[in-house]
């Protein structure tokens, strides 16, 4: 299954295995198994601490791949390629001694949880986020033998999505119990699990110096103001939900100069190694809840904590725009989704909707159409706005359905999962029904600013006003990224504005000290 290039660099990885591991494979008929058994030995030729075992219990999953160590236990159900081949390395390096990238005090928090906890990860194999959660709870049953973990492929095990009603990846169940849906890091996950962690980490924030510049947001407008804020010899700190932001999301990207190709998660990861040579605070699982302009700039968080700051550049991107009809809130996760690529395969030979004849409402269409039985588009607009490339490819298709003229008036389900929806037609304003399994939801985006109403000044469309260096209305508060008003919402020009931000953050703050020193004098 692997090629001589991917064995080369895998064999140095594996060199780092300083402890044994019994990898055990559970097989049945499927050809499934087959793959699977061939990559455990394929891995296991590679080092010699690494050893295979195969047992047919009917009792447990299969095919599974199971990681053994000394006291750990970590499972793979599936055949853990594409984005979770990584999942799989990483669980044979902690399993083999390698040291985690967790911190002290996460190793301390996972070490001192004593409760059996039983995790398993349904995914889908084309899911870009989901490889993080996984990660982040196999480092964890590596670190605590009381913890173990089970990654599931979704379309691999159809009838365990089915019985648990997952129509969204990854999704996550603890002892049985549904514990996270989407994306979530190790910070929250040990936040979840222990209750008094959040007042202490509020705690911490709560005493941090004052920043010279805090930025908030971690995607690449907020990496790149880290960077360059950093290189300035400025105290900076970067407080965010999740590092990388909806890049974290994206699955390829073909247009970032110097790069020719590379994916999401790639990129968010190249972005924080980056980040992380410089002598940045990085601040993550916390979200901005208010802007204070008085003594300062102070950033209130969802958490309690305040954090100081001599001035502020704002970076939290934009989100997917809801359709914002009866019915999307309740089935959100069951039905109706927002990433194709993540929740595509759970609806393998279905039919579904995506809604939006954009860019990236015609390029889900296309991807959905090789896994579903049948797609139909609704664009509310009387013709598509796709590049036409696009749009010839989709007509070409068999299993698409375009129409435009129509308006989602109601997602349609029968209290546990969709089963249809309702649109309007604008040419003759009839009302029709169309029944599915799911709904992708690809009408555009909202930039995250709910939380600044009544600070900076804001467009219509919600978008914060900056000039050309980054500034707002407020003096010392800048902007950059997907946030603000730019007209092109695209990765490398959030970097760009994310360096100007940081620029004009830094040129600010020379005036504004020099002033203050000659009123002091």
């Amino acid at each position: 299954m692997l090629d001589a290039k991917i064995k080369t660099q895998l064999q140095a990885h594996l060199n780092n295995i300083t402890k044994p591991i019994q990898l055990v494979i559970n097989l049945d008929e499927s050809k499934k198994s087959i793959e699977l058994q061939s990559l455990a030995n394929e891995l296991s030729e590679l080092n010699s601490l690494v050893s295979v075992s195969t047992t047919q219990n009917t009792a447990i999953r299969a095919p599974q791949l199971s990681v053994l160590g000394e006291q750990s236990e970590i499972n793979f159900a599936g055949v853990p390629m594409g984005h979770e081949f990584t999942s799989l390395i990483l669980a044979l390096l902690h399993t083999g001694g390698h040291a985690t990238k967790a911190s002290a005090e996460e190793i301390e928090q996972i070490s001192t949880l004593t409760a059996p906890l039983n995790f398993e990860i349904y995914i889908s194999l084309s899911c870009q986020t989901c490889p993080a959660v996984v990660q982040a709870l196999n480092l964890m049953a590596a670190i605590n033998p009381a913890i173990k973990t089970t990654m599931i492929d979704g379309a691999l095990f159809q009838n365990e999505v089915q019985q648990r009603n997952i129509l969204s990846v990854p999704a996550v169940y603890l002892n049985g119990q549904p514990f996270s849906h989407g994306a979530i890091s190790l910070a929250d996950i040990l936040a979840k699990l222990d209750k008094n962690h959040a007042g202490k980490v509020a705690k911490q924030l709560n005493e941090k110096e004052q920043y010279d510049v805090l930025i908030v947001g971690g995607g690449p407008a907020g990496a790149a103001a880290a960077v360059y804020a950093a290189r300035k010899g400025l105290r900076t700190g970067l407080v965010a939900e999740r590092f990388g932001g909806q890049v974290s999301d994206t699955l390829g990207i073909e247009n970032f100069l110097s790069v020719k190709s590379t994916q999401g998660p790639q990129l968010v990861a190249q972005l924080e190694e980056h980040v992380k040579e410089y002598d940045v605070d990085l601040i993550t699982a916390q979200k901005a809840k208010q802007l204070n302009t008085e003594n300062g700039f102070a950033i209130e968080l969802e958490s309690g904590a305040q954090l100081q700051a001599k001035s502020v550049i704002l970076a939290t991107g934009a989100r997917w725009r809801e359709m914002n009809v009866p019915g999307e809130q309740q089935y959100r996760g069951k039905g109706v989704a927002y990433c194709p690529h993540c929740d595509g395969p759970l609806f393998k030979n279905k039919k579904v909707a995506v809604i939006g004849g954009g860019n990236s409402g015609i390029e889900a269409a296309i991807d959905l159409a090789n896994i579903v039985e049948h797609v139909t588009v609704l664009e509310f607009a009387q013709s598509l706005r796709a590049d036409a490339v696009l749009i010839k490819k989709a007509r070409s298709m068999g299993n698409i359905t375009i129409i435009t003229q129509a308006q989602t008036t109601e997602v349609v389900g029968d209290g546990n999962k969709v089963i249809g929806l309702n649109y309007r037609d604008h040419a003759n304003n009839e009302e029709h029904h169309l029944a599915l399994a799911g709904i992708f939801v690809q009408i555009g985006l909202l930039p995250n600013t709910d939380w600044l109403k009544g600070t900076v000044e804001l467009s219509q469309r919600g978008e914060i006003i900056t000039n050309s260096h980054g500034a707002t209305s407020i003096a010392g508060v800048f902007a950059a990224g997907d946030v603000t008003n730019t007209p092109y919402k695209q990765i490398i020009i959030a970097i760009g504005s994310g360096a100007t931000a940081s620029l004009g953050a830094f040129d600010y703050l020379i005036r504004h000290d020099q002033a203050q020193t000659e009123f002091a004098a």
